[in-house]
């Protein structure tokens, strides 16, 4: 599989990508998690607005920063219905009130960008129990992904097909964990070998005492949500509906700022070039808006990088593994979902 533009690469911007794609933009409900001031998600919101979608819902923790964020939107795009809400994707009892919310708000939704995530390097649970990153990167997004489904498929039964799409935000992180199925809390249990970290990593990355090493918590999440489209698209071919995961780029943002100095150095040294917010929000529009990824020829290419797709771990594509996944999330969220 290619895009519709060879040219672009990791220097491309979000807003060169939006400008390209103006049309497919344009009219469009979006909804993006993860939205506050010099974000990712502030990046995306702003470069889509630029292209006058008809309605832009933009989630997020905090309300006061979500909504300056909108209020910015509002300034650049006068013709866009612009809301904020509230989401903590770190409870599964706000996820569930955020996503009524939205199903009041508007009729159908085009694209479904699930982007916000943390990076933590202590042992935390979501209110619901849940190892932080794991449930919060992933588990809160499944959770929110299928209460939105069913105005995805109003979306998708009105529209050419494979248009409706639902982005999920990964990274080049995801190399350094599979799914510890026997142990996806991180609480010192016995793992098989298959659900072990690659050989042959820095000592950073090797589990302390009680068993938890954030680097590989934040891995296994990010594994889960490439499994997530992979499942996705698989499962929803029926309807019209393609998924794709996303690994926006090395990009300073709030995400870090859970880290200490040493983690903060750790982050620094993962790579050479560092993006901008409007770069790093570039193959994210690629993914929710090329006509040319309206079709899978291949279900498990659904990994880009840099505007281009690119090779995932084999642990990222493994379809018995994301069936199995899904098994495991459906019961930590208590609700078993038909696609």
């Amino acid at each position: 599989m290619s895009n519709s533009h060879p040219e672009f690469d990791g220097n491309t911007s979000g807003t060169e990508v939006a400008s390209a794609f103006a049309n497919q933009i344009k009219g469009k409900n979006v909804v993006i998690t993860g939205v506050g001031p010099d974000s990712l998600g502030e990046g995306l919101a702003v470069a889509i607005g630029s292209q006058s979608p008809s309605s832009l819902i933009l989630a997020s923790r905090t309300e006061s920063k979500v909504q300056q964020v909108a209020d910015k939107v509002r300034q650049l795009s006068k013709p866009t219905s612009v809301i904020a809400v509230v989401l903590d994707l770190a409870s599964q009892r706000s996820i569930r009130a955020a996503a009524s919310q939205i199903q009041g708000l508007v009729d159908r939704i085009d694209i479904l960008i699930n982007n916000a995530g943390v990076m933590v390097p202590d042992h935390h649970l979501t209110e619901d129990g849940i190892e932080m990153q794991f449930g919060t990167n992933y588990v809160g997004h499944f959770l929110f992904t299928n209460l939105l489904m069913p105005h995805l498929k109003i979306a998708a039964s009105a529209s050419t097909r494979g248009t409706t799409r639902i982005i999920n935000v990964t990274s080049a992180g995801h190399r350094l964990s599979p799914i510890r199925f026997h142990d996806y809390n991180f609480e010192g249990k016995e793992i098989p070998p298959e659900e072990r970290p690659p050989d042959g990593l820095p000592a950073m990355f090797d589990p302390v005492s009680n068993g938890y090493n954030g680097w590989l918590a934040y891995g296994q999440s990010k594994t889960a949500n490439i499994l997530f489209s992979l499942y996705l698209t698989r499962h929803l071919e029926s309807a019209g509906i393609v998924s794709y995961s996303v690994h926006p780029g090395s990009i300073v943002t709030g995400l870090s700022r859970n880290l200490d100095e040493a983690g903060n150095e750790t982050i620094m040294k993962t790579s050479a070039v560092w993006k901008n917010l409007d770069q790093g929000a570039a193959t994210m529009l690629v993914a929710a808006f090329d006509p040319a990824l309206s079709v899978v020829t291949d279900p498990a290419a659904v990994y880009l990088s840099d505007c281009q797709f690119a090779k995932t771990a084999p642990h990222a594509v493994d379809v018995n593994v994301a069936e199995r996944l899904i098994k495991l999330s459906e019961e930590l969220v208590g609700t078993k979902f038909q696609l």
